[in-house]
């Protein structure tokens, strides 16, 4: 005779029966579980099966016919895609049967299934799923159908809607608080002649009032309370225990005993203690989500980034911020910036790359007249393009925490934060047994329903998991508005953990747009002054906006074509002259013969050798103050591709040994990861250009903006370029965030510890408890958002 585990299916987990589906040796409740195991067997994705135990649905049928056939029609598929440049599209899918580690490997591996698929990205919160597919290969179609066939399947409905939704859910949540609570409010006018009096009343009168209240309390047991019981259900299907699980137990014991008590005894039982519970934790409930509403609209639509755009107003270009651009403006793109709103290309020819938004790294030409989306980045010269849609804060946010170029390590606070939720619930249910066998052996049968409900009511695990996100969140809140823009929380805990920051030199330490600038050499001709100056206003570098600036007074032509180089030079071709700028090596290819004690950018012309500018840095205001501080407490380098110029002006400043002069891109990034084998938790402050490869390498990424900024999604944090002097602070601000996590731990144990007690002795009912268990979530959100808000006050 088979054993159950021999007989669970191997996909899905649940009973086979007498008569399994049998496939190479294993069990299969139904062929839909087989044909998906083969599925994923035949592509060598094993490993989803080893992130959970049974991660799978049980399916059904993976015969679709043409229930699908629907996404062919054009009209639907422009409501589902979200971009689409030639046969590469994006959509955005609302997958509710997202629940664990396995989905979400699988979801973002669906390349290996189909290799038309170019990129998968799960938000396991939303449970929803971006994919980037190439049509040529998989229609829209055929992508739904392989997703289902693996039984994830698309809630199209869903997809299609407007982002409003959450409304429909908060209106649940209201509607199932109104029903307890009205309940709630009878139940208790019922059972007050028994407080008053302090006994029950006369039989009949307690009978007649007893079942009018159980009446009363059914739709709150079965629809008030219905969403713990499905959660705790789900839950138990894939074998987790979760945090709603002793809520349900406390709820259907209370009703079980409520119904034995009136129906078989005549007592009174609990309703009242039962519609109370239910009201005051679907009222917690309630409260909670209006604090993350509040957080996440900060967080969402109040701009996080420093980016300004460089707009044309009456023939003048000004910068204004994203969120002051509207429709029609015209504004100008320069090479490498990005595409901040739906835009159509007015002027110059568009090279679009569009891996920030798709992986897709090969740039796409436009021309005048086309559409471009948010996200692109001109790999070209200067463009023009007019906005044709209002700019998205929350879409760029999405952008940027999506990034995977370069996977970084997961902040270990919120692993244990989630290793201590994960046990807790059980431990709970363990202690609430206990105390129900103790006042049971005690005989007092009351005494121990209402034990055994307190304290699965009353321990809350919800404070410790609320602690991260809201002192984060509201640290992330207090940055931004002191000009340091966080990409996510998890950064800020990687912040505290610091022990060396590297800096560069060139628009980070220095003042780009505050220096003095020399030309030495061959006279240039007005023709070619307005060629360098054309080409120099291509780049963001700040050594080419220092040059653009010098030369303000020339005429400016379109480039012919723009070609920038990390960590060497630009080239390009304006007014049938080749202009080429940049490093010694790059303009003359031959290495500098000489030591040069200020940065020099060389040009050419017609491949002939003109002169060079030479460009005496000013350091930032506050910058001796910064480094004093910081070299203290952290070990400070200066990794720069310029010359050594200033190094004796450095010296003061950096140990002599901590100081690197021309370094290409690949050599910053090698020798943080040099400093990483030692042990060192690294911060990088670059200019996001040439130092893309070192951001990525380092544990956390810091850029500083100066106006019109180009974004790198390689960055972590952006600091505002006028709040350089307060740099020191942020990262201590870092370390006490991380303390008031800490203490905000310790309020959430010693509330668990006290409140179980109090509720062991028998002193506590169900509706008490159920009041005071979103009150330590409050008290922990209060404490985190009050101190934090002080902290900041005190310390930035």
């Amino acid at each position: 005779m088979k054993s159950a585990i021999e007989n669970t299916c191997i996909h899905c987990g649940a009973d086979c029966g007498k008569n399994p589906v049998i496939w190479d040796n294993k069990p299969f409740c139904c062929n839909g579980c087989k044909t998906v195991y083969q599925l994923l067997n035949e592509n060598k994705l094993y490993k989803y099966y080893q992130l959970e135990d049974s991660p799978g649905i049980k399916v059904e049928t993976t015969e679709f016919g043409n229930k699908y056939a629907f996404l062919d029609n054009i009209e639907v598929k422009e409501k589902l895609i979200s971009f689409t440049e030639g046969n590469i599209s994006k959509v955005n899918l609302f997958i509710p049967v997202i629940h664990c580690a396995s989905c979400i490997w699988l979801l973002e591996n669906l390349s290996k299934l189909n290799h038309g698929i170019r990129y998968s990205f799960v938000n396991f919160t939303k449970k929803e799923v971006d994919i980037t597919f190439d049509e040529a290969v998989i229609s829209l179609r055929q992508l739904v159908e392989l997703l289902s066939s693996i039984h994830y399947i698309p809630d199209l409905s869903q997809s299609l809607k407007d982002k409003t939704d959450d409304k429909q859910s908060y209106k649940k949540l209201l509607y199932k608080i109104g029903v307890a609570g009205f309940v709630f409010i009878n139940v208790m006018t019922y059972s007050l002649p028994a407080y008053f009096n302090g006994r029950p009343l006369d039989d009949k009168l307690q009978s007649v009032l007893s079942i009018l209240s159980y009446l009363l309390v059914i739709p709150v047991v079965l629809y008030s309370g219905s969403d713990y019981y499905i959660s705790a259900f789900k839950n138990i299907i894939k074998k987790n225990i979760s945090i709603d699980l002793p809520i349900a137990i406390g709820i259907i014991v209370l009703f079980l005993v409520t119904t034995w008590e009136i129906f078989f005894t005549g007592a009174a039982g609990y309703c009242d203690s039962l519609s109370g519970l239910i009201f005051f934790l679907l009222l917690g409930k309630w409260f909670q989500s209006k604090t993350y509403e509040a957080l996440s609209f900060e967080r969402n639509y109040k701009s996080y980034f420093p980016i300004a755009v460089t707009k044309i107003n009456k023939q003048i270009e000004e910068s204004i911020l994203l969120e002051k651009i509207k429709v029609d403006d015209e504004l100008i793109i320069r090479s490498k910036e990005l595409i901040p709103a739906d835009s159509v290309l007015v002027e110059g020819e568009g090279q679009i790359d569009y891996s920030f938004v798709t992986g897709e790294s090969n740039p796409v030409v436009k021309r005048t007249g086309e559409f471009i989306y948010a996200g692109g980045r001109q790999m070209g010269g200067i463009i023009k393009i007019r906005v044709k849609k209002d700019v998205n804060q929350s879409h760029l946010t999405q952008l940027w925490n999506q990034d995977k170029s370069y996977e970084k390590p997961i902040d270990s606070l919120k692993t244990l934060s989630d290793k201590i939720g994960q046990r807790f619930t059980a431990i709970i249910i363990v202690i609430a047994i206990a105390g129900f066998a103790f006042w049971f052996w005690k005989s007092d049968t009351h005494k121990a329903i209402f034990v055994f409900t307190s304290v699965l009511i009353i321990a809350c695990p919800c404070a410790l998991a609320l602690s991260i996100p809201f002192t984060f969140g509201n640290t992330m809140r207090i940055f931004g508005r002191a000009g340091l823009y966080i990409k996510n929380t998890s950064v800020i805990e990687k912040m505290s953990h610091i022990t060396a920051i590297v800096f560069d030199k060139t628009g980070t330490l220095t003042r780009p747009n505050e220096t003095h600038t020399e030309y030495s050499g061959t006279p240039l001709s007005a023709e070619e002054t307005d060629a360098v100056f054309s080409l120099a206003k291509q780049s963001t570098h700040p050594l080419s906006n220092t040059i653009a600036s010098f030369l303000q007074n020339s005429v400016y032509y379109s480039p012919e074509h723009f070609v920038e180089m990390a960590g060497r030079g630009i080239f390009g071709k304006v007014s049938n002259l080749e202009i080429r700028m940049g490093s010694e090596e790059f303009v003359c290819n031959q290495p500098s013969e000489k030591e040069n004690r200020t940065s020099v950018v060389f040009i050419s012309v017609n491949d002939t050798v003109k002169g060079h500018f030479t460009i005496s840095n000013l350091y930032r205001e506050g910058f001796e103050k910064v480094i004093e501080t910081l070299k203290d407490k952290f070990k400070l380098y200066l990794v720069s591709g310029d010359n050594d110029a200033e190094a004796q002006n450095l010296k003061g400043h950096f140990a002599e040994n901590n100081l690197f002069f021309n370094q290409k891109p690949l050599d910053k990034a090698e020798f943080i990861k040099s400093l990483q084998e030692k042990g060192e938790k690294v911060l990088m402050t670059g200019d996001g250009l040439n130092d893309a490869g070192a951001l990525m390498q380092a544990d956390v990424a810091l850029t500083v903006a100066d106006k019109a900024y180009h974004f790198s999604p390689a960055s972590d944090a952006v600091l505002e370029a006028g709040e350089f002097a307060r740099l020191a602070r942020f990262i201590g601000f870092t370390k006490t965030s991380l303390n008031i996590v800490k203490i905000s731990f310790v309020i959430s144990f010693f509330y668990n510890v006290i409140g179980i007690s109090i509720a062991l002795t028998g002193k506590l009912s169900p509706v008490i408890a159920a009041i005071l268990m979103p009150i330590s979530s409050v008290s922990v959100v209060g404490f985190a958002t009050f101190a934090t808000r002080l902290a900041g006050k005190l310390k930035l």
